[in-house]
């Protein structure tokens, strides 16, 4: 797994590569073990997931019946939704990226996606807790998570473009494969489920 420090060190990379910067690949382990690495993302991305699916299940458990209870299954099922939406994506991008033969950039791409999915977790965690900790925010936490999806969608084409290069069209069309699937999948996933909160 890696140190606190090495991911310290992949973030800088990413900011490197948003700002244009070629410098941030050396920052980043593109090779094929350093995507496989980039996996462990996921694990440090647990304790913005976790408050996430607090907050799920109380906005679930609210909605329905005061004798309504949740166990392990309905976190289990949130587990299922979360890592289909993390994966999904990516095998989407790489059978686009091999349809049209940047098969190579497949690497690079999963570890700028993984990385770049840490410090979103916790963005997000904090638009709960803002949402959760301070009466009426909701229209504050509205407007603020459409300003954090389009910084998402800005910086994952710029570093998209650092890997691609300058094929606005192809990297436009893996930005979107990248993120509309993810946001389509959980939805129906949360609803296939049966954690959707009614309403």
């Amino acid at each position: 797994m890696p140190s606190f420090k090495e991911v310290q060190y992949y973030l800088a990379g990413l900011w490197l590569l948003l700002r244009m910067d070629a410098r941030g690949f050396q920052y980043l382990d593109i090779s094929d073990r350093g995507m496989l690495r980039s996996f462990w993302a996921i694990l440090w991305s647990l304790p913005p997931i976790g408050i996430s699916w607090l907050w799920w299940q109380q906005a679930y458990l609210s909605a329905m019946p005061p004798e309504t209870s949740t166990g392990m299954a309905f976190f289990l099922r949130l587990a299922l939704v979360e890592a289909a939406s993390w994966l999904t994506p990516l095998v989407l991008a790489g059978v686009l990226l091999m349809i049209f033969r940047f098969g190579d950039k497949f690497a690079p791409v999963v570890v700028v996606v993984n990385w770049l999915g840490l410090p979103i977790s916790y963005l997000n965690a904090l638009l709960i807790a803002l949402l959760a900790f301070i009466p009426g925010s909701s229209g504050l936490v509205s407007f603020l998570l459409l300003a954090l999806i389009m910084v998402i969608v800005f910086s994952l084409a710029r570093m998209l473009r650092m890997i691609c290069g300058t094929h606005p069209l192809f990297n436009g069309t893996l930005t979107l494969v990248l993120l509309i699937p993810n946001m389509l999948l959980t939805d129906f996933l949360q609803r296939f489920l049966d954690i959707y909160p009614p309403g």
